[in-house]
């Protein structure tokens, strides 16, 4: 017997090597390079698009902790991570086409995974399956997804942020610092005053919008919200959001005194490039490179990519999925990834990672891991399914059991959440491995 995992992203590679580990043979099934969606361009597989960030890594922070559940589960994408990572502060950011290299050789050099290149036109609902085909699923993909549903997919917009090369910024404006002094003064910092800010905001939302004629709807999913969309919200929003100048020491002045603050992160391994932190757009090209010229520093950027816009495909998980990520009408078929409803690349491996895990206890005759919301990797799709309606959500503490004491200080009840966690993974898994259970 085989299964069959439709996707080769971060969800259907942790898939697929759960499976593999467990001695199960899998057909990894990858449209790349015979068909690209609008926001792909890399063959390999796990290539990682609007951000080169797996987010924070301190296991205080939701997402930090989360990772570290993955690891105890020996995930794919947290191992090859740690090879590639790149300077980001209290983040984990890697070298995205050394990251996706990586994933590729390890995929296919495992005995058993066969990888079969070229878009999936259909779904066998008595042979396991895992659709993990993520939110840019082909059409044809997602009209086969539609019919096993029986209900309309929801479709929004996503967007990924430029880069520009480190070489042409002007280091005479910027400053590199951490927020709050959490990590390493990693991110270039290009401040503001009010004056050049005002200017900057009265010319982003004037900016020339790309059309968007392939898609159906203009929904905006608030978690990646392009940035001149939020800018068109009020002058004040972006100051609250991805330009807050708070907790970020300018060393010429010894101040946070800055207006507003554009970051960029760390793109590569090598420290060529950057991108723009928080930047996701749907502006014409010439207008980016217009308007985000007129940022402190960048005047004379040179831009390597501009932000793109594409579509985000989900399904009505809390109606069509159990715990499990398991379609409730067809008990063979899984989906995982951002299709689901988790929102973040992180998140979407970890569904993967579980529906791989699961599908393999399932098919050698024992139990599933259940669930728990004491942990992050068990909260999520025990919130995505038993939600009233389709909400997308990314790891956060605000899903995840309370201790039943009361902490004031939310760093150190974070870290005895997360000390509780990963005790409660540990026992379980080598509950598990003892063959217990």
């Amino acid at each position: 017997m085989k299964v069959r995992v439709i996707g080769a992203g971060l969800a259907g590679c942790e898939a697929a090597y759960q499976l593999a580990k467990s001695g199960i043979d899998v057909v990894l099934c990858e449209m790349k390079p015979v068909k690209f969606s609008p926001a792909h361009s890399n063959p390999g597989f796990a290539e990682l698009v609007c951000s080169n960030s797996l987010k924070a890594d301190r296991i205080e922070n939701a997402c930090g902790l989360l990772k570290a559940e993955m690891r105890l589960f020996d995930s794919i994408t947290m191992r090859a991570a740690e090879k590639c990572r790149v300077p980001a502060g209290g983040a984990l950011a890697v070298d995205r086409d050394m990251f996706s290299a990586i994933i590729t050789e390890e995929i296919e050099k495992n005995p058993h995974i066969s990888v079969e290149r070229g878009e999936v036109t259909d779904i066998n609902t008595d042979e396991y399956t895992i659709i993990a085909a993520g939110p840019l699923a082909s059409e044809n993909l997602c009209s086969c997804i539609e019919k096993l549903c029986s209900e309309q997919s929801l479709y929004f917009y996503d967007a990924a942020a430029p880069v520009v090369t480190k070489e042409s910024i002007d280091f005479e404006k910027v400053f590199y610092a951490a927020r709050y002094q959490r990590g390493t003064p990693d991110y270039i910092n290009c401040p503001f005053d009010e004056k050049e800010y005002d200017s900057f905001y009265n010319e982003l939302i004037n900016a020339k919008t790309a059309e968007l004629k392939a898609f159906e709807d203009k929904k905006v999913f608030e978690g990646c919200m392009p940035v001149e969309v939020m800018a068109s919200r009020g002058r004040n929003t972006l100051l609250f959001g991805p330009l807050k100048p708070v907790g970020l020491i300018n060393p010429r002045t010894g101040k946070d005194d800055a207006f507003a603050v554009v970051q960029l992160r760390q793109d590569d391994i090598k420290g060529k490039l950057y991108n723009l932190v928080g930047f996701q757009t749907n502006l014409k090209w010439g207008e980016q490179k217009r308007v985000f010229s007129m940022i402190p520093g960048l005047e004379n950027a040179e831009f390597v990519r501009y932000g793109v816009m594409h579509r985000n495909t989900y399904i009505d998980a809390p109606k069509i999925l159990d715990r499990f990520y398991r379609m409730k009408k067809y008990d063979k078929v899984f989906f995982a990834g951002q299709i689901t409803g988790v929102e973040g690349y992180v998140e979407s491996a970890s569904s993967g990672l579980m529906a791989g895990f699961n599908m393999a206890r399932i098919i050698q005759g024992k139990k599933p891991l259940e669930p728990d919301n004491r942990t992050v990797i068990g909260s999520l799709p025990l919130y995505i399914t038993t939600a009233e309606k389709l909400q997308p959500m990314n790891a956060n503490f605000g899903i995840v059991d309370s201790l039943g004491e009361r902490i004031r200080n939310k760093t150190e009840r974070y870290a005895k959440i997360a000390e509780r966690s990963l005790e409660y993974l540990k026992w379980k898994i080598e509950e598990m491995e003892g063959g217990e259970i």
